[in-house]
């Protein structure tokens, strides 16, 4: 059995299983971009709530975890040379997985740079954009009601990231045409919780990127998607 009593995260969420991979984490776009690839890749893991609502992420355990206070974050107790390892930051978890399974992300080198520079750009376009849209548009709508500009540039620089992720789509059936990688496995939560979550549709003007629009359904349809959405389950 692992020892994983070197991350004092296991204290406050003791593993089940210390044999399998650890995942804390919240149902969110970032969040759950690691229950869905885990769900694809078919690697066991326990997943652990980080509530908000108790500011979870900003405990000592967690941040001994994270120093950043932010979901998700993983403990691989099979990690390089067979050593606990522990990871934080989405983007960096799924390379990682894709990497440590050969899955998600294409054999050869440029194929494999070309996902990776998709994953980039949504961790450094996709993701801050639409959550700065959603924090204007719905939860600050209030501290800016008259001053339209916040909400006004992060809509409109969303849509111009959603033209971009539309030219990319043209003709493909995922960001790296054939292979469904991590890069849409990072990108695709993003856009159902601008819709979902911050209720963004018309105002985003989603029906003018179709072809993004095809992508996100056929995103949202995958069984490990479909799973991977809701984990780990939020208290009722």
């Amino acid at each position: 059995m692992a020892d994983l009593s070197a991350f004092p995260i296991t204290t406050r969420w003791p593993a089940a299983n210390p044999d399998i991979i650890q995942l804390y984490s919240l149902p969110t776009p970032n969040g759950v971009k690691i229950s869905i690839a885990l769900e694809e890749l078919g690697l066991p893991y326990e997943p652990h709530l980080i509530s908000f609502s108790t500011n979870d992420q900003k405990s000592p355990e967690f941040v001994s975890l994270n120093p950043n206070g932010r979901i998700p974050a993983i403990i691989d107790p099979n990690g390089p040379d067979r050593k606990p390892i522990g990871i934080f930051e989405s983007g960096a978890i799924l390379l990682y997985l894709a990497e440590k399974t050969g899955k998600l992300i294409p054999a050869d080198a440029a194929g494999r740079y070309e996902t990776i520079q998709w994953v980039f750009f949504q961790m450094a376009g996709i993701g801050p954009m639409f959550g700065q849209f959603g924090h204007f548009y719905k939860f600050a709508a209030d501290k800016v009601a008259n001053n339209s500009y916040p909400m006004e540039r992060y809509r409109d620089e969303s849509k111009r990231l959603l033209s971009v992720l539309e030219a990319r789509l043209q003709s493909r059936q995922w960001l790296m045409g054939d292979l469904y990688t991590i890069a849409d496995v990072a990108t695709f939560p993003w856009l159902r919780g601008a819709d979902i979550f911050y209720g963004g549709r018309e105002v985003l003007d989603y029906k003018s990127f179709p072809a993004v629009m095809d992508w996100l359904e056929r995103c949202i349809a995958r069984p490990a998607s479909e799973k991977g959405l809701s984990i780990p389950a939020r208290p009722d």
